[in-house]
């Protein structure tokens, strides 16, 4: 076991002393060590009940023969942060994750790891680790919070930001914007709709890599702290088998993730999060696997923020068996942590609810979820949820209002200065010019509360929230800070978008664009600590805005 560098022989005493210290015994050192990796904290409602997963994990560990060992992962609320200067640190949080769970499973020469987690970028950090230090480990994700309930009516998080648009709009007053404040969020679990937690939760299942049924079982499901113990149980028997990541997550785990993705309308952060975990498993990809796929696979299910149902539906439909079940034509085989490869789970699986989950040919829409968009505008690609856009966003011509922030957009928005017609173009928001990558659901929100969904479009080199929609187009590459074309772009340029044929441009010529990036002088906002270590290492979000 790799764990006997730090327990068998003699001259190993000191280190057995230590882990004596922290309550072992004789019999303890012949056992595998199993890392727990848990980013439990009380600030975030999907993580607030992890500890009784964790500990739920270390019960089914030690019933198994194994020890384990818990230590802790931070994690970023994404709601909680949005709109301010934490927003930078989300992303970056990625990275610090993967570092994390690599430092205390290398350090400690472990045999295996459990990721206990939820939420955006915390459940993306761990599969960037699996992969990079491929040892044994299962990830348990903390399941959904259910939709709140207002007066009768679903609501969630997105309720509350675009509550905020029409407070502005003067659509409400500020007595009915608190009570959606507080009927949206009842109580633990990572945020009710597909939005970027819940995406990526699916896709960790799909990806084999979480036992079946894990990625939509509700936080306040009984039955997760008994999948929680059988996850404890089956990472022993990983390792006592000798079953790495790698050798079961390859290319076909990746495509089937997207295809996944795409059929149930995920969170266009997707597009950030695949590619950086594929690379972590040696398997090199780019934006262009999600327009390929988007083009075969149709979205078949309706989920928020695009649709009316939220993440409890998707799991009374049959979860993400029934998704798979529905796709079973396009899946490849591929093998589980669970030890039952992915077609048998899809075949064996049913689809409990036909409207919830349509059949391939009666879709909600005939293509996937996301779309990628390339033009003089964007010449390496930008990122929409094409599932989220009205029919009459899909094309879609306006005058450009620039704005170099979020805060200067947000001020303009709420001033009444964007009006039907208008292109927002957000910028220096992008990995290396925010920098961070911050998610911008605040500008999205305001714009539909104040009803200019139908009528008013956004792009940045910045990224949008899972929980955005409308013609929201984000990942604009390459970004302003690196001079590319959307640093030339000025008030009253004509935009173009174009969803159905993937284009999105600006009525300049290549020229033009040129000669204006000359005179760009691309706006530093100097940043300090672990951002300006950012800044230095992060590539382009067309590959997944990795550290390089």
């Amino acid at each position: 076991m790799r764990s006997d560098k730090i327990k068998k022989g003699l001259d190993k005493a000191p280190s057995r002393s230590l882990l004596r210290a922290a309550g072992l015994k004789d019999e303890d050192f012949n056992k595998p060590f199993i890392g727990i990796a848990n980013s439990w904290n009380d600030i975030v409602p999907g993580h607030v009940h992890l500890n009784k997963l964790a500990d739920a994990v270390r019960e089914g560990i030690e019933e198994a023969g194994g020890v384990a060992f818990t230590f802790g992962v931070p994690g970023v609320c994404d709601g909680i942060a949005m709109g301010h200067q934490g927003m930078r640190y989300s992303l970056v949080s990625r990275e610090t994750i993967a570092d994390c769970c690599e430092i205390m499973v290398q350090s400690h020469s472990l045999d295996g790891w459990v990721g206990v987690t939820n939420c955006d970028k915390i459940t993306p950090g761990m599969l960037m680790a699996v992969g990079r230090v491929d040892i044994p480990a299962v990830i348990l994700t903390g399941g959904p919070m259910e939709a709140g309930n207002l007066d009768g009516a679903p609501a969630d998080l997105q309720s509350v930001f675009e509550a905020m648009g029409q407070f502005k709009a003067g659509k409400l007053d500020e007595e009915a914007v608190h009570r959606v404040e507080c009927a949206a969020c009842p109580g633990e679990g990572s945020c009710s709709g597909l939005f970027t937690a819940n995406t990526m939760a699916c896709l960790t299942e799909v990806m084999g890599l979480s036992l079946q049924g894990c990625g939509t079982m509700m936080a306040i499901d009984p039955r997760k702290i008994e999948l929680a113990k059988e996850t404890g149980r089956k990472i022993v028997e990983l390792v006592r088998k000798g079953k790495n990541p790698r050798s079961m997550v390859g290319e076909a785990s990746i495509r089937n993730a997207v295809r996944v993705d795409m059929a149930i309308g995920g969170s266009t952060n997707t597009a950030l999060h695949i590619p950086a975990i594929a690379r972590e498993f040696g398997v090199d990809i780019d934006l262009d696997i999600f327009d390929t796929i988007s083009r075969e696979i149709p979205h078949i299910t309706s989920l928020r923020p695009g649709g009316p149902y939220h993440m409890r539906h998707l799991e009374e439909a049959g979860g993400i068996p029934a998704v798979l079940n529905r796709l079973l034509p396009f899946i490849e085989d591929t093998e589980t942590v669970g030890g039952t490869n992915l077609k048998a789970i899809a075949s064996s699986a049913q689809v409990l609810n036909d409207e919830v989950l349509r059949p391939l040919d009666r879709p909600y829409h005939l293509e996937g979820g996301i779309a990628i968009l390339k033009g003089n505008l964007a010449p390496e690609g930008s990122v929409i949820k094409q599932s989220a856009v009205s029919e009459s966003m899909l094309r879609f011509t306006g005058e450009a209002r620039v704005f170099d922030s979020e805060s200067d957009a947000m001020d303009a928005i709420m001033a009444g200065d964007i009006q039907g017609g208008m292109v927002v173009v957000i910028r220096y928001e992008g990995p290396k010019g925010a920098p961070g990558m911050p998610e911008m659901l605040s500008p999205t929100s305001l714009i539909a509360g104040m009803g200019l969904s139908e009528s008013v479009a956004l792009i940045t080199d910045g990224r949008f929230s899972g929980a955005t929609r409308g013609g929201s187009i984000g990942h604009v590459c390459p970004e302003a800070y690196d001079k590319g074309p959307i640093a030339a772009v000025r008030d009253g340029d004509m935009i173009t978008i174009d969803i159905p044929d993937r284009k999105l441009e600006v009525d300049l010529s290549e020229a033009e664009i040129e000669s204006r990036l000359t005179e760009v002088e691309p706006i530093d906002k100097a940043p300090r600590g672990v951002l300006k270590k950012y800044r230095q290492l992060v590539n382009s979000a067309s590959k997944g805005a990795y550290l390089d």
